[in-house]
């Protein structure tokens, strides 16, 4: 394939990423791209690597919630019953996801991420949901996480509106 068919995405790395074969050569990963703020936009691409330097980062450094960039080649379904893949040549860390410091709450906590914004989930909490942009600006609290989508669509009418 010519060097100008490769095509870039930026995601976040939502799930574990596995090897693609027994030795650890390859490795496969989904990545949830999210080209706007809007949640119909949003896809998930699997994406393979076939390179085994880039396939041990991916299986040994990568962890859910980083940002990434990619850069690969699009691979089609030819029949029905295949899948449609990226397949990755080069992954740049844009973002690392958010550490937690305290070991006891990664039982019963957990980061999410909706498109730009970063969510952390605490069971033993009130049940409150606080949010964040990816940059750090403070968005708000949602009572429930079915209010997470009017939270953020607020914090945008504020924003663009200039009204914060």
């Amino acid at each position: 394939m010519a060097s100008d068919d490769a095509i870039a995405l930026d995601g976040f790395l939502d799930e574990e990423t596995v090897p693609g074969d027994l030795h650890g050569s390859t490795a496969r990963f989904r990545l949830t791209v999210s080209p706007t703020d809007e949640r119909t936009d949003e896809m998930i691409l699997p994406c393979t690597v076939d390179d085994p330097a880039t396939a041990h980062v991916v299986i040994h450094d990568l962890v859910p919630g980083d940002k990434l960039r990619v850069t690969g080649y699009l691979r089609l379904p030819r029949t029905p019953d295949e899948p449609m893949w990226l397949v990755v040549t080069t992954i740049t860390v844009l973002e690392t996801a958010p550490q937690l410091t305290d070991p006891a709450a990664l039982s019963t906590a957990a980061v999410e991420r909706y498109g730009p914004y970063v969510c952390w989930f605490d069971a033993e909490d009130s049940g409150e949901i606080p949010v964040w942009t990816e940059a750090g600006a403070w968005v708000g609290t949602a009572p429930d996480p079915d209010a997470l989508s009017e939270l953020i669509e607020a914090f945008e009418q504020r924003q663009a509106t200039g009204s914060e």
